[in-house]
């Protein structure tokens, strides 16, 4: 699944403003216009030789889902004698999907018992150790990489959920 896919799903099941996408990308450490945020959730045309998309890389995707977590959640300010905070993850292609549903899950306060509701919403029926796996981090022995079908379902239960 594109990346520009991804923000356009999520976009709408949050129902969010091209302005306070622009505003998120900043939180997140990305500087985007609003006329930017139009040519990023603008869906691509092989056909259209004037098409003027934006690709939304890897990095891009990550700073949006931080900035989202600032967004919703606000600012974290570390605590006496805790360690800085982790340098940006690096995502891969691989991982994108993980950490989607890691970061979403974190940014709108999502329990485990909720996310199973948004799959169960959508229509697939996904288990505590299976969305455990998902969850977990790279490398684990337990890991189990997201795949899109996985992340389109997530997607459509949160349209279902804050859409109605």
């Amino acid at each position: 699944m594109e990346n520009n896919d991804i923000l356009i799903r999520l976009r709408y099941a949050l129902e969010i403003k091209n302005k306070e996408m622009a505003e998120i990308f900043k939180l997140g450490g990305v500087e985007v216009s609003v006329p930017e945020v139009i040519q990023i959730l603008t869906k691509y045309d092989e056909d259209d030789e004037n098409n003027d998309q934006i690709k939304c890389s890897n990095s891009m995707l990550d700073s949006f889902l931080n900035g989202l977590i600032i967004f919703k959640r606000g600012k974290q300010e570390p605590k006496p004698g805790q360690p800085n905070p982790p340098e940006p993850s690096s995502m891969n292609h691989e991982n994108v999907n993980n950490l989607l549903l890691k970061k979403v899950k974190i940014a709108m306060s999502l329990t485990t018992e909720d996310m199973l509701d948004l799959f169960g919403d959508a229509g697939i029926t996904v288990t505590k150790g299976e969305l455990g796996a998902l969850l977990r981090k790279e490398g684990h022995k337990n890991y189990m990489e997201c795949g899109d079908k996985f992340v389109r379902n997530f997607l459509k239960g949160l349209a279902i959920k804050y859409r109605g």
